[in-house]
C-alpha cells in the first residue's frame, strides 16, 4: 500500500553523501607536531653531526622532561580533583547523617506527643466514664428513693380508715 507523499521521499533516487567528522587536536598531537618540527629543523641547520645529535639528545631530555612534568602535573590534577570529590562526598553523607538524625529526633518526639496525648485521653474517658456512672446510680438511688417514697405513701393512704370512702 502506497502512501500518498511517497513519490515525493523516494529513497532508492538520494544520492551519495557526505559524512564530516570534526576531531580536535590534542596536547599529544601538538608535542607529536613540535617534535617533528624540532627534528627537522636541526637536520636541515647547517651544523656538523656530532653538533647535530648533541642537539638532538638536548631536545630529546627536554621533551622528555616537558612529558614527565605534564604526567607529573596531570597526576597531581587527577589526586586534587578525586580529593576534592571525596571531601564533597564525605560531606554529603555528613547532611545526610544530619537529615535523618533530626527526622529521627522529629519522630520520636511525635511519638511521645502522641503517648501522651493518649494517656490524657485515656484519662479523662475514664474520668468521664466514672463521672457517668456517679451520676447514673445518683439517679437510680433517686428513682428507688421516689418509689420507696411513693410505695410508702400508698401503704399510708391504704392504711388509714378515715380516709375510705364507701363505695
Amino acid at each position: 500500500m502506497r502512501r500518498p507523499f511517497d513519490d515525493d521521499f523516494d529513497d532508492e533516487e538520494d544520492g551519495p553523501y557526505v559524512v564530516i567528522e570534526k576531531r580536535s587536536g590534542g596536547i599529544g598531537s601538538f608535542l607529536l607536531g613540535l617534535a617533528v618540527g624540532a627534528g627537522v629543523a636541526l637536520l636541515l641547520a647547517p651544523q656538523s653531526g656530532a653538533a647535530t645529535r648533541r642537539e638532538l639528545t638536548r631536545r630529546a631530555r627536554r621533551v622528555k622532561d616537558a612529558a614527565e612534568n605534564a604526567v607529573a602535573d596531570a597526576g597531581e590534577a587527577v589526586q586534587d580533583t578525586f580529593a576534592a570529590a571525596r571531601q564533597r562526598v564525605e560531606e554529603k553523607i555528613g547532611e545526610a547523617r544530619d537529615a535523618i538524625e533530626t527526622k529521627r529526633d522529629q519522630v520520636q518526639r511525635a511519638v511521645e506527643a502522641g503517648r501522651a496525648a493518649a494517656e490524657q485521653a485515656r484519662a479523662d474517658l475514664e474520668r468521664r466514664l466514672a463521672e457517668t456512672k456517679a451520676a447514673y446510680n445518683a439517679g437510680a438511688q433517686v428513682a428507688r428513693d421516689a418509689r420507696a417514697a411513693r410505695a410508702a405513701e400508698a401503704r399510708e393512704i391504704s392504711a388509714s380508715p378515715k380516709d375510705r370512702r364507701p363505695v
